[in-house]
């Protein structure tokens, strides 16, 4: 059976990648620490370790133990706020921690390396959209430098040590388990806050856009990145599409019946105005493209936080 070791695996996204690795037929290994995941996430069928990538001594125990073949790397500090607050902790966790993981990987003779990174963050405000790979990276943000930093180290340790890997560049992620206690994700704040009669807050003047890609869909690009051969290392996983706050906020009030007015604050510095992301060289190479519209994953999305499944 083939090994995969999911780091962030109790996490949002990593949660639903575990999932589907899992059904599969993949023997999957998760590392968490669960400083931001949930221990109940994760499938039955994984092994568990509450392990910081930053602890290379305990990292390492991990691939000696659980011998994987493949590693998908979720794992993350992801608050592009908190990272402009504290830097430092940004690159100790997004960089440090993940180059132990590369070290490891390096050691244990690691097939292939996926690794979830940013278009949101790393283009910051280009003058076309959707932005394609080849976009100049000028990031906004610590987190979105660290991402791209950490590409660079994937780069680096190919050229170097053979190490195949492949970068998934994500757009605005959304759908069941996300956090919706603030550190990202504007549908899940949302949602949460309209189903429970709060005020939800909206930054700037809502009409910023995303591009909202579900969970689901990042998910199944995971699992064709590890699968497939790939000529090109770096792929935007989106859908193209812009989609304002303001938009996002009018829907999801119809869905919940709220009549809610939001309340809008300034806006957050290093935060991009406009994005979205061209996925056609994922179409090309993967063979992926996104197959839930925004009408759906936001019903979906709604569905799971009305049945409260959402961690205490």
């Amino acid at each position: 059976m083939v090994s995969v070791l999911v780091t962030g695996g109790a996490g949002f996204i990593g949660s639903h990648v575990v999932d589907l690795l899992v059904e599969q037929g993949y023997d999957v290994a998760v590392i968490d620490d669960l400083s931001h995941g949930f221990r109940q996430y994760v499938n039955p069928r994984a092994s568990f370790h509450k392990v910081d990538i930053c602890e290379r001594k305990a990292l390492d125990d991990v691939f000696k133990k659980e011998k994987p073949d493949y590693v998908i790397h979720q794992a993350a500090h992801i608050d592009v706020r908190k990272s402009l607050l504290d830097p430092g902790r940004d690159a100790q966790i997004n960089i440090v921690g993940s180059v132990n993981l590369l070290e490891c990987c390096q050691r244990h003779n690691i097939k292939k390396f996926v690794f979830a990174s940013t278009g949101g963050a790393i283009y910051g405000e280009p003058k076309n959209l959707p932005a394609k790979e080849a976009t100049p990276e000028m990031p906004m943000s610590p987190y979105g430098v660290s991402k791209l930093a950490f590409e660079k180290y994937l780069n680096m340790y190919n050229r170097l040590y053979g190490l195949d890997y492949v970068s998934l560049r994500y757009a605005n992620v959304y759908g069941p388990r996300q956090d919706p206690l603030g550190e990202a994700g504007v549908i899940a704040i949302f949602t949460r806050q309209l189903l429970e009669g709060g005020k939800p807050q909206i930054n700037g003047d809502g009409k910023q856009t995303r591009d909202f890609v579900y969970v689901g869909d990042v998910a199944k690009a995971n699992l064709k990145a590890l699968k497939n051969k790939t000529e090109h290392k770096i792929f935007n996983i989106g859908t193209g599409a812009q989609t304002s706050v303001n938009e996002i906020y009018s829907i999801l009030s119809k869905k919940t019946g709220s009549e809610t007015k939001a309340n809008h604050v300034n806006e957050i510095q290093g935060e991009v105005r406009n994005i979205s992301l061209d996925y056609a060289l994922a179409r090309k190479e993967l063979g992926w493209k996104p197959q839930t519209k925004l009408e759906s994953g936001l019903e979906q999305t709604m569905k799971w936080f009305q049945g409260k499944n959402t961690p205490k």
